[in-house]
């Protein structure tokens, strides 16, 4: 089994090209990156979020999970769900489903209290590319592999990525 040291990544990934980021050089515990990318969420066609000031969770093996600023998101189309979860890392998550569309299941989740290290956090939301259609820069993104994960996979990062078959040990 595969343990992060820190120094460098293991066998198994992927060599990263130009232009790309391997997801095993990502730090854990994770790390926020801000970054001037036009990240847009949308859902059957209607636009749910637009941003240029997204942030960016890097955290070892997963791909970035892209938070936008509230002020970015159309919240008048989201109602909250009874569930919570807690990260270990940024603390308390709350979640949201489409108000149209509550079909979908959970579709965004938030922390409205991150814990000091992830405070940038605060006032931002992410989404799960696998329950609505998420871009970086035009390119449409795809879902990390899990139920449980909301990585956003473009062709700028390589893996594997935790959540693909055989890396429950990781």
């Amino acid at each position: 089994m595969w343990q992060f040291t820190g120094k460098s990544r293991p066998d198994f990934a992927i060599e990263p090209g130009p232009g790309q980021e391997s997801v095993w050089d990502y730090p854990r515990p994770p790390n926020l990156d801000a970054t001037g990318e036009a990240v847009e969420v949308s859902s059957r066609g209607i636009p749910l979020a637009s941003s240029r000031n997204p942030l960016r969770a890097l955290e070892t093996a997963h791909p970035p999970t892209y938070y936008i600023p509230s002020a970015d998101i159309d919240w008048r189309l989201f109602v909250p769900v009874d569930h919570k979860s807690f990260c270990e890392w940024k603390g308390v998550a709350t979640y949201f489903t489409l108000a149209d569309a509550p079909e979908l299941g959970v579709v965004a989740w938030r922390y409205e209290d991150p814990s000091e290290r992830f405070r940038a956090l605060d006032n931002h939301a992410s989404f799960y590319p696998a329950k609505v259609d998420c871009a970086v820069n035009g390119e449409s993104v795809i879902a990390q592999p899990g139920n449980f994960y909301g990585g956003w996979i473009t062709s700028r990062v390589v893996g594997p990525f935790k959540g693909e078959p055989g890396t429950g040990h990781w």
